[in-house]
């Protein structure tokens, strides 16, 4: 079957037919909507052979540092990388306030990488509506390894580490409270963590790493049959780059023998789906202009104590599913 011109864009790892395609993919207007479902499902067949890294990590980690030099790496080795940078969004424009490529300035040269700055619309878990859409689009281009940068702004990480692979928890050697800087939801979801700028210093990063090493025993790990190394490295100076890499290989071989990858792969697109269905089911719900005084109503209500959040809930969903059956 022939594909349409951004498909065979996209095919060609043409960087501008990427750009548009995931444009077109992210937009909200609905005849856009259309032409992005058309779109994936002539990309659909191609994708699901990278690995989807996922990275996140507290302010100030080096996220944008590490994925520079470690992309670099992979780019080197003849691989494709492409990133996408989730950004906080802007309040008034809602674009990307963070997307500024300067962060990857190595990657953004190469030919090889492609990086995407996307503002997250204000959707909760550091991704896009359409980052499982998005990564689509890049492994059909021919991605061998497509990166997701999270906000790290201590919103919860559970929807990137539904989307991905292996989940990378990036960290810094500080004054000896690092594990208060993150919560342990975070740790369960890990597959590795990466204590970064080793080179200020060495013994500060040993502690860390004998720190999350103690952490992690107690803590039930997200893959059964994997235990989360803990690494000293620095992004910087490109020590421990190699063995972080032999790593994220080590479990990917191990899921591949043990078939899990298939399984975490099939279950995700299942989640992701449900994820989909309760936004859209949000955004009807807010656009229902019959709706609309009731529901301003009873936001007041909950907001001034007068009406718990439940009955709120329950009044909305009752009056949505009335509506719909007339």
């Amino acid at each position: 079957m022939a594909l349409s011109p951004m498909a065979e864009g996209v095919r060609a790892w043409d960087r501008t037919a990427l750009g548009r395609a995931i444009t077109l993919v992210e937009s909200r207007d609905e005849a856009d909507k259309i032409k992005a479902a058309g779109l994936l499902a002539e990309l659909l067949p191609y994708s699901g052979k990278a690995l989807r890294l996922g990275i996140t990590g507290t302010p100030g980690a080096g996220k944008s540092t590490f994925i520079d030099a470690l992309g670099t790496k992979l780019t080197g080795q003849g691989k494709k990388v492409a990133v996408l940078a989730v950004d906080p969004s802007s309040e008034r424009s809602g674009g990307s306030i963070m997307g500024d490529k300067t962060r990857m300035a190595k990657l953004s040269a190469d030919d090889n990488a492609f990086i995407r700055p996307s503002p997250t619309g204000g959707y909760l878990g550091g991704v896009t509506r359409r980052t499982g859409e998005a990564m689509i689009v890049l492994e059909a281009a021919g991605a061998d390894v497509v990166i997701v940068e999270t906000v790290g702004a201590g919103q919860s990480e559970t929807m990137v580490a539904e989307l991905v692979d292996f989940f990378l928890v990036l960290m810094i050697a500080g004054g000896g409270d690092e594990l208060q800087g993150i919560k342990k939801g975070v740790l369960e979801l890990a597959h590795m963590i990466a204590i970064n700028k080793q080179d200020r210093d060495e013994q500060a990063a040993a502690r860390a790493v004998r720190d999350f090493k103690n952490a992690l025993h107690i803590i039930t790990p997200g893959d059964a049959a994997w235990t989360p190394p803990v690494l000293a490295i620095s992004a910087l100076e490109g020590d421990g780059l190699d063995k972080l890499w032999d790593k994220i290989q080590e479990h990917t071989a191990l899921m591949a023998e043990t078939g899990l990858d298939i399984k975490r792969r099939q279950d995700q697109s299942v989640r992701w789906m449900w994820r989909l269905i309760e936004g859209r089911l949000n955004e009807a719900l807010r656009k229902n202009e019959q709706l609309s005084d009731m529901i301003g109503k009873l936001e007041t209500a909950v907001r001034e104590g007068g009406q718990t959040p439940a009955s709120g809930a329950d009044e909305i969903l009752a009056a949505f599913w009335a509506k719909s059956r007339s």
